[in-house]
């Protein structure tokens, strides 16, 4: 193990993020440095446990406690080979993922839990300092050819396995860019856009094809796709976002939260001197108390919103773990992120009952009403209603699967029951040779399990085209998070 005595000496740390202020004033990525004699400490807490289920906790079966172990050691050449043993793309959790690692680590029963996320984080960001992080091009090619349509994390990840295996594979994107919500959903203050090029990079040196303003289905006929490549991988998300069919809903200043955050990132891209839809002097209300809410509070923040306030249908969650969510499950907590803490309001149970404002104007108000729980449902409150004022309202309440219309109605591929591309256990559809990876099959998720799903289709791929067994499979299209 590491530090024999680290989890009894050493208290729990993370870096500090930069001040409110100064944070907002930019894009940049919120958390200041991290000093490496204190990574290499924290790693030191680590107990090399019997059973790790951080293991169990993480869906692509990181080795935690090995590389762990490397850290505390300064190791770190071997630290990064076992990283990048099982995550193609640590730098993308180490920014983005919740940890659930973190909610199964055995220390947390009693204490708070290792900083495995930071380590993650520091072990990629020293590879890359390094200059560790070398293209991996394939030993030899098989002659067969895959395409994968979608460039989000499982996408790139599935792309990533099966070229190194020697197939010639082509990544499609409806976009003008790689990356799926890498690029246009995650705000650069959570992960800054570099850390995807990067990748990028890489995976073209080892001979990934990019092809970008692509809508395969479109642009790319279903047959020409079938006759062109031996397998295709379907990665292109969960898009359809849950609607709020509510009286004013068509008013000017109400928009998907995926209208509103893409234009942020062209911004950052050059693409544009000012966002279309800006909060900039608004009332600005973001419905939906999920990450990609709080990615909205953060953004409005950044662009000078006058309020910002979260709504959240549900009561406000408890701050520690609730009985029916006893350890190593990833509980649901009262967390703070870094837009939170910027400023703005959070009211829960509350729902919205209408739009307020005329064609002429926009929108100016919302009305909601309190909601608390009664045989089972969320029921109105008598005498609770109230007037926000609002000029732009933002819809952040999750996505409810994959877009039917285009490729997978012409590839005709069967759903299952919540409306996802239908899976065996090799991530095949029920079309043979066409795959599903990612939020396409699984539903709305995280993009660990994204990644963990793209290298399970590539094996899958790789054992239809060769009847081999080379690549690891760290889920099946079944598994869910320990919840």
């Amino acid at each position: 193990m590491a530090d024999p005595k680290g989890f009894l000496v050493t208290p729990r740390e993370t870096p500090q993020r930069r001040p409110v202020d100064v944070r907002i004033k930019d894009w940049r990525e919120v958390y200041q440095e991290f000093e490496q004699d204190k990574l290499e400490k924290q790693a030191g807490r680590c107990m090399d446990c019997g059973i790790p289920f951080c293991h169990q906790g993480c869906p692509l079966g990181n080795l935690i406690p090995e590389w762990n172990d490397l850290v505390w050691r300064q190791d770190w050449r071997d630290a990064i080979e076992r990283l990048h043993a099982t995550n193609n793309f640590p730098e993308f959790t180490g920014t983005l993922c919740p940890a659930p690692c973190e909610a199964a680590c055995v220390v947390g029963i009693n204490s708070d839990p290792v900083t495995i996320k930071q380590v993650e984080l520091e072990i990629i960001d020293h590879a890359w300092q390094q200059g560790w992080v070398q293209p991996e091009p394939p030993k030899a090619k098989t002659g067969k050819a895959v395409a994968v349509v979608g460039s989000g994390p499982a996408g790139l990840a599935a792309a990533q396995q099966l070229t190194r295996v020697g197939h010639d594979v082509v990544v499609f994107e409806r976009a003008d860019r790689v990356g799926g919500l890498l690029r246009y959903g995650i705000p650069e203050f959570k992960m800054q856009k570099f850390r995807l090029d990067r990748r990028l990079e890489q995976m073209r040196a080892e001979g990934t094809e990019f092809r970008v303003g692509v809508d395969v289905g479109v642009d790319v006929t279903v047959d020409k796709l079938r006759s062109d490549y031996d397998a295709v991988v379907l990665a292109g998300g969960s898009t359809e976002a849950r609607e709020l069919p509510l009286p004013g809903r068509e008013v000017h200043g109400v928009h998907q939260s995926m209208e509103y955050l893409p234009l942020s990132n062209r911004v950052q891209e050059g693409d544009l001197d000012t966002a279309p839809i800006t909060a900039e002097g608004k009332n600005v209300v973001v419905i939906g108390g999920g990450d990609t809410g709080a990615d909205c509070v953060g953004t409005a923040h950044r662009q000078g919103a006058r309020s910002v306030t979260q709504l959240e249908i549900m009561p406000t969650p408890p701050h520690e773990r609730a009985e029916g969510q006893p350890w190593p499950t990833y509980p649901m907590l009262y967390r703070v992120t870094s837009a939170h803490e910027e400023g703005g309001e959070r009211l829960f149970s509350v729902s919205t009952r209408e739009f307020v404002g005329d064609e002429q104007d926009g929108l100016r108000a919302l009305r909601l009403v309190e909601v608390r729980r009664q045989d089972g449902e969320l029921v109105p409150v008598a005498g609770t209603e109230q007037e926000l004022p609002c000029e732009l309202a933002l819809l952040a309440m999750g996505f409810v699967g994959p877009e039917r219309e285009g490729l997978i109605e012409r590839l005709g591929v069967d759903l299952d029951e919540r409306g996802n591309v239908a899976r065996d256990k090799s991530f095949m559809s029920s079309v043979d040779g066409v795959f599903s990876a990612g939020d396409m099959g699984r539903g709305q998720s995280l993009i660990v399990w994204a990644i963990s799903e793209g290298r399970a289709a590539a094996a899958g791929v790789d054992r239809y085209l060769t009847g081999r067994d080379v690549l690891p499979t760290p889920i099946g299209p079944n598994d869910r998070p320990l919840t």
